[in-house]
């Protein structure tokens, strides 16, 4: 995950940056990407499937399927003689492998497109999988060199721990545009993350697509990268992590984070990449720090640091000592879904510890004056602005710094060794409702297409006064009904009290025409004196 990230390409062709570039490989153990590669002389042609969908190679404009093609390329061309370890015998000779064909299968343990480095991870694992496949005797910083031809940032994510990429120059042929690893994860065991994931789904400018658009209108990138002022900041970053120095860490990557996304703002037309969610972890994570440093207004002592890359969810830094409270105290602003605590983190056992465990009650104070209402706090009013609706997070990833790239057993192999075919893919988490109810909240959804003025007042009214409720009413105490019911309820209430005095007004009409008439047998007859 970068913490010192670059943002515009130097080379299209080559897929080099215009600023170098820092970031901290988070630990595979909790989020990752898995490739197998098979070859066999029976392929007919290269071929990729992606999450389980095949990418198709013979759209020229499809990104991912030219880029793939690249690499593939660029590390047969690498390939040596493939021995068998056990007898010394050459299985596949070095000028064979033009007659192999390749399938790769690829899957991600975490959302793809969505600004969580996905496309870094894929590669990187991608061109680690071909070197194996192909034998080549490249080290990890040439293989980087491939890697960044696929994904700028996957060059990185070839090393664990803290890794920098160099932006080289084209007198080189930008050789020199590669990752070096600065630190192992063994050099700052002691820090961890929250991954907060906002929105699961594919943003809706690319990377690509926002970098070339910022490096065509935005002033601010122009200054940013070629000013010295992202060199300087890199270098602070880089002694910081040396030092395990937390505050001077955690300050600069949150004013990269920010002046990234201020950049993205810059661009015309502008691109945003955070939504309410994100800004409002924001807001969060600086009444965290605010009150563990009330001396220095949470700006000197850091507990927790956040970073935003080109997408809407959250990366906190923070040390393991300090995890378990500070997921705690997010949760009383994002909460689990109902009997969704295995699915809405990788680690449940750690959500259902930190859910109970005790919050400071000024501390939840400081985070409802940022409109943010906690779930449980008792003295939160109803004239919030917003409230801690469940969904607002999609699910919480705990995780730490983590090595490089592995190679995994055959029984983990995402490809069929019969017909080199897919594997049937895990299933995906079920998404979380943004309501209690997800039932409720679809029939409310289906009710809610073509509604007149007074109705949409009414269902307004109806809701602000429920969720009051809801805060209201214990878990243990009865249960209310849904927005839906309620309003199916007083929609009939006022039909029947239309209907009831409706009744009366038509009754009486009639009554006062009938006895007006003069001379009906049988009738009433009404006289009038002067």
């Amino acid at each position: 995950m970068s913490v010192g990230r670059y943002w515009g390409k130097a080379d299209k062709k080559w897929n080099t940056p215009i600023n170098s570039s820092v970031s901290v490989t988070l630990d595979q153990d909790d989020l990752r990407a898995i490739t197998t590669v098979a070859t066999s002389k029976a392929f007919t042609k290269d071929r990729l499937f992606l999450n389980g969908e095949e990418l198709s190679m013979d759209d020229s404009k499809n990104e991912h399927a030219n880029r793939f093609k690249t690499c593939v390329a660029a590390l047969r061309a690498k390939a040596c003689d493939r021995v068998d370890p056990a007898t010394g015998e050459v299985l596949i000779k070095a000028k064979e492998w033009a007659n192999y064909k390749v399938h790769v299968v690829s899957m991600n343990t975490f959302p793809t497109a969505a600004g969580l480095a996905s496309s870094a991870a894929g590669y990187a694992c991608l061109v680690f999988a071909l070197s194996k496949l192909f034998c080549c005797k490249e080290s990890p910083n040439d293989l980087s060199v491939v890697a960044r031809q696929g994904s700028g940032s996957a060059c990185r994510s070839l090393f664990g721990g803290f890794v920098r990429w160099n932006k080289g120059c084209a007198e080189t042929q930008w050789e020199d545009s590669r990752a070096e690893q600065v630190a192992t994860k063994e050099d700052w065991p002691d820090l961890a993350t929250l991954i907060m994931v906002v929105n699961d789904g594919k943003k809706d400018t690319s990377s690509t697509t926002g970098m070339g658009t910022s490096v065509k209108t935005s002033k601010l990138l122009e200054y940013r990268a070629t000013l010295g002022l992202v060199d300087e900041r890199l270098e602070q970053i880089e002694a910081a992590y040396k030092k395990k120095d937390f505050d001077t860490f955690g300050q600069l990557t949150m004013a990269d984070s920010n002046q990234f996304h201020a950049t993205c703002l810059d661009t015309y037309p502008p691109i945003f990449y955070m939504n309410d969610t994100s800004k409002a972890i924001v807001q969060l994570v600086h009444v965290y720090n605010k009150y563990f440093d009330p001396e220095g207004g949470g700006l000197v002592k850091l507990r927790a640091a956040y970073t935003f890359d080109a997408g809407p969810n959250a990366v906190i830094f923070c040390r393991k000592e300090h995890q378990l409270h500070l997921l705690a105290f997010l949760l009383r602003y994002f909460p689990t879904p109902t009997g969704a605590s295995a699915t809405y983190s990788n680690k449940p056992e750690m959500l259902t510890e930190g859910a109970a465990m005790p919050v400071e009650e000024e501390l939840l104070r400081m985070g409802d004056a940022t409109g943010r209402v906690s779930a449980t706090n008792s003295h939160t009013g109803s004239g919030s602005t917003k409230q801690s609706l469940v969904g607002d997070v999609k699910m919480v990833y705990c995780t730490g710094v983590g090595d490089g790239p592995r190679v995994l057993g055959a029984d983990e192999g995402l490809v069929n060794l019969t017909d080199g075919t897919p594997k049937p893919m895990p299933p995906k988490p079920a998404p979380v409702s943004r309501d209690a109810s997800a039932s409720a909240a679809a029939e409310d959804e289906s009710q809610s297409q073509f509604k007149p003025v007074w109705v949409t007042s009414l269902e307004k009214t109806i809701k602000d006064n429920h969720r009051d409720m809801k805060e209201l009413i214990k878990p243990t105490g009865p249960s209310i009904p849904s927005t839906y019911q309620m309003i199916t309820g007083v929609i009939k209430f006022s039909a029947l009290y239309v209907a009831f005095y409706g009744g009366l007004g038509l009754f009486e009409m009639a009554f006062r025409n009938f006895v007006s008439r003069p001379g009906r047998r049988g009738g009433f007859t009404r006289t009038s004196t002067n």
